[in-house]
């Protein structure tokens, strides 16, 4: 005698059913916490925050199952999605960041989108990833490439950790709570807060932005949230915190980061108000026609950055995870030939080395990732 189909259709129910609820359990605490109390408050004050989340200044193409098809049969695509061997780094420790930089400006980009910035006199971390996944589980998710070159007990102390947005490789807990100790406060888009302080993050030591306000992090620097064109969220609920670009303006040198975003005609409004900026950091990765609008590919990075009037453009959010159905080194080779094509500034640190700006010319960025074949837009 048969088992019952009803049986077997019933235990594997079940069984799903407590799967997926132990990998809630496990992961809820770094689900993070929507915004409430007074902080709901300022996030339905904002003229961006409407019928219940956050919008984007242009509208963003719905996603059918169309898309979703196509972008299924994309990430099955032949290329390389991983290294197949170590990537070259420059570790790093402490001592590297005794002596502040002597032009006024260094950046160490330590993979993906975080990068450690010495902005006249002012250090600021950007993104911190330090974990080796990014997702809620510390047993699933993507894995990262190579671990930081600047291991987080080594970081020199910061004015200021900046979270562009709650996505989870852009906003890690484990990450934030090891922070908490080595920053004098946590820099996000409204609503971003309500993650950390559920995480333990004292009120006090976070400053929430909405785009257009700034803060000012010393006399001589002020951080400003700009807009982008992007989403939120780190569960099914998305677009009840912020996204955002930032623009650091100090007394001698000015920066601006992208985060994660779209193209949109008010990048030349953060160019006009704020710059003309001597560093641009700008995503190239994780792009795609599934994403048009939220992602900027390399031709866009580059198109943005003249946008922003920026002089040195240092491409981020690539070549540490694969988060997309391109290869990983198709961004870097692409960005290549934009910016010689379009005459801009481009520095392509490897991991851990540490870029000081100068005045003059720039030399011809270094190929440290393999060469392999590649799909050109």
């Amino acid at each position: 005698m048969g088992v019952p189909y009803r049986w077997v259709v019933g235990v594997v129910l079940g069984l799903v059913i407590v799967l997926v609820g132990a990998a809630l359990a496990l992961g809820w605490h770094a689900f993070g916490q929507l915004p409430s109390g007074p902080r709901l408050m300022r996030v339905e004050a904002s003229p961006n925050y409407r019928a219940g989340r956050f919008q984007n200044l242009l509208p963003v193409r719905g996603y059918g199952l169309t898309d979703l098809w196509q972008m299924l049969r994309d990430y099955r695509g032949g290329q390389l999605r991983v290294p197949s061997v170590p990537l070259p780094m420059e570790l790093r420790t402490r001592a590297d960041y005794s002596q502040p930089p002597a032009s006024g400006l260094r950046v160490t980009w330590l993979g993906h989108s975080t990068a450690l910035l010495e902005l006249d006199g002012v250090t600021v971390l950007v993104d911190p990833l330090f974990s080796e996944r990014l997702s809620p589980w510390s047993f699933a998710g993507p894995r990262r490439f190579f671990p930081s070159p600047l291991p987080l007990a080594e970081l020199p102390p910061l004015s200021a950790v900046i979270i562009t947005h709650d996505h989870y490789d852009h906003l890690d807990r484990a990450s934030v709570l090891a922070l908490a100790s080595r920053t004098e406060r946590f820099v996000t888009p409204l609503g971003v807060g309500a993650h950390l302080e559920y995480w333990g993050i004292p009120p006090a030591q976070i400053v929430e932005l909405d785009w257009w306000q700034e803060v000012s992090l010393d006399p001589s620097l002020r951080l400003v949230a700009c807009p982008a064109r992007h989403f939120s969220g780190r569960m099914l609920l998305g677009d009840r915190t912020l996204w955002a670009s930032f623009a650091l303006v100090g007394a001698s040198h000015r920066v601006f980061i992208s985060g994660d975003t779209g193209l949109m005609p008010q990048f030349a409004e953060v160019g006009e108000r704020f710059g003309p900026f001597d560093l641009t950091l700008i995503k190239i990765g994780a792009y795609g026609r599934g994403w048009p609008d939220i992602h900027v590919n390399p031709e866009q990075a580059v198109q943005l950055h003249q946008s922003v009037r920026g002089r040195v453009l240092l491409p981020v959010h690539w070549g540490t995870v694969n988060l997309s159905y391109h290869g990983w080194t198709e961004p870097a080779e692409r960005v290549l030939v934009a910016a010689q094509q379009q005459g801009v500034a481009l520095v392509m640190p490897r991991p851990g080395a540490l870029v000081e700006l100068p005045q003059g010319d720039l030399p011809t960025p270094e190929r440290y990732w393999p060469e392999v074949s590649w799909e050109r837009p």
